[in-house]
């Protein structure tokens, strides 16, 4: 499903098995859910074994992939990626960094959030756009706004280790909101920082029971040159 959302020099593995083949993490990654719980252990240890799947598919060895400041996976030198896992699906993006500057992936089920969440995550010029309260709807529209907000961040923190609150992007779906369920969006920051661009263009998918997301920021992207 994510090889739909991002471009073909993009690599990309998913799963929707949430247990990983016995024996596929390095010892590094052991230590770092040494004391997680059971679902914890086999969700970190499927989406690295997609990532490992998209590092054979760009020519790398297989590598670890280990976690930096809140939790941010650091991946092989000259490349750029990006996981995602919810309940029922794992999945891995991996880019050179001649081509991909950042990437962004989020998985969520394509299901109502839970009772306050809405008002948390969505702004107002957000709300007037988008309607949550829709008689069985084929997309859950608060969902898939909380994904593509999760993308831009995903793409966004690496590249400045800045702290992004949901009320800093402004996202805009495209796609007939009565019919489709896939799509792109637009998000505008609503907040700088010098070398990052201000507006990310992404796409959505919601399929098989999930919502997923992606933003792809290119090498070449245009950059803002203001102060944080």
């Amino acid at each position: 499903m994510i090889e739909r959302l991002v471009p073909a020099y993009v690599a990309s593995a998913d799963t929707y098995d949430v247990d990983a083949p016995a024996g596929t993490l390095y010892p590094e990654e052991e230590q770092l859910i040494a004391a997680s719980v059971d679902r914890r252990r086999h969700e970190f240890a499927a989406v690295r074994a997609c990532a490992r799947r998209a590092m054979a598919t760009l020519g790398l060895p297989p590598a670890p992939v280990l976690r930096g400041v809140r939790g941010m996976p650091l991946w092989p030198a000259g490349t750029v990626g990006s996981m995602t896992h919810c309940d029922g699906y794992r999945a891995a993006v991996l880019a050179r960094d001649t081509e991909v500057r950042g990437m962004g992936i989020d998985a969520e089920p394509n299901a109502p959030l839970p009772p306050g969440v809405w008002e948390v995550i969505s702004l107002p010029s957000e709300r007037a756009r988008i309607s949550v309260d829709v008689k069985d709807p084929a997309v859950h529209w608060g969902r898939l706004l909380f994904s593509a907000k999760e993308s831009v961040f995903k793409t966004w923190y690496p590249l400045t280790l800045i702290e992004l609150d949901f009320s800093e992007a402004d996202i805009t779906f495209h796609g007939d909101p009565d019919t489709a369920t896939e799509g792109t969006f637009t998000a505008e920051l609503l907040r700088t920082a010098p070398g990052m661009p201000t507006s990310y263009a992404g796409k959505w998918l919601v399929e098989d029971g999930f919502a997923v997301t992606s933003i792809v920021l290119s090498a070449d992207a245009p950059v803002c040159r203001g102060d944080v």
